[in-house]
């Protein structure tokens, strides 16, 4: 979600640009979404480096250098600035541009890029995304105040899973434990959105998840948890809601991107530097260390939905 406004930009300043996005497949959902990608090519690293020994993840590795090599790119991106993701760069066909050591989050990932550009790491992850994509393409980058941000997602279509309007997104889920909101808290949110005429809808992406979202589902009467969902579909349901509360997950960025009133809720991790960054109708609460409050969290859904 960070780099798409970088994609819209390169779209936007680059004539007849054509955008090849390498992800990890468990989010090549999201980069489908993105008006300007050409083509997803997703990549399985989480998956291969736990199975090495498989002639099967050997094959897959394979193909994906094919894939890389089967193109001559003009310019190669790497905006994460990590060594996995320098050295995935590296096999693409084209001069590769990063991070330098100052500005790279693994300094070491910068030994592997043709170019390297100087970005304050102080930025928030979209701008330092915004500003690396047009240095390695030559435009001016639009600052934090640039009022043009795009996401570039395109979530057309009814969705899959019907929800009784009106509904709010609760996405309770998060790849770590510190990110997480208390589930007490989760369930007097619930409440108090049901008790104002909205239906609760707890999507979920594992087991553990789904354990979870049915346990505060429970508590707040009229609430429903989906199927699991493809990304694509979540997007989609969460286009259409009044509003959307979540912790540090890609899908709260997604819901603000689309412009549903969203608030994010941060204990394990710094708003300032990924928090939601979508304009107006977005709002960060809570800082890392510090979950926040539920009378917060009720008070600023009052005055953004």
């Amino acid at each position: 979600m960070h780099n798409c406004p970088a994609v819209i930009d390169a779209a936007r300043s680059v004539r007849d640009a054509r955008i090849d996005w390498v992800v990890e497949e468990a989010f090549a959902g999201i980069a489908a979404l993105n008006r300007s990608v050409r083509r997803v090519i997703p990549v399985a690293v989480r998956r291969w480096r736990t199975s090495l020994l498989s002639a099967a993840t050997w094959r897959e590795l394979r193909e994906f250098r094919a894939t890389l090599a089967a193109e001559r790119y003009d310019c190669v991106i790497d905006t994460q600035g990590l060594l996995k993701s320098a050295l995935i760069a590296a096999l693409a066909d084209g001069p590769a541009h990063g991070y330098d050591r100052a500005s790279a989050r693994e300094p070491a990932a910068a030994r592997f890029y043709a170019h390297r550009h100087a970005v304050d790491t102080r930025l928030h992850a979209v701008e330092r995304n915004r500003r690396l994509a047009a240095a390695a393409l030559g435009y001016a980058a639009g600052g934090a105040a640039d009022p043009g941000i795009d996401y570039g997602l395109a979530a057309g279509g009814e969705p899959a899973f019907a929800a009784r309007a009106p509904y709010a997104m609760l996405f309770t889920m998060t790849s770590r434990a510190d990110k997480l909101w208390p589930e007490a808290r989760w369930r007097a949110l619930g409440a108090a959105l049901a008790a104002r005429g909205l239906q609760c809808v707890l999507p979920w992406g594992s087991e553990e998840e789904r354990a979870r979202a049915e346990r505060i589902a429970q508590a707040v009467e009229g609430s429903v948890v989906p199927p699991r969902l493809p990304l694509a579909e979540l997007a989609r349901l969460a286009a259409r809601a009044r509003c959307a509360v979540g912790v540090d997950t890609g899908l709260t960025h997604v819901a603000a991107a689309l412009g549903v009133p969203t608030l994010g809720l941060y204990a394990g991790s710094d708003p300032a530097l990924t928090g939601l960054h979508a304009g107006a109708r977005a709002r960060n609460l809570g800082a890392a260390g510090r979950a926040p409050e539920l009378a917060e969290v009720l008070g600023a859904l009052e005055n953004l939905a």
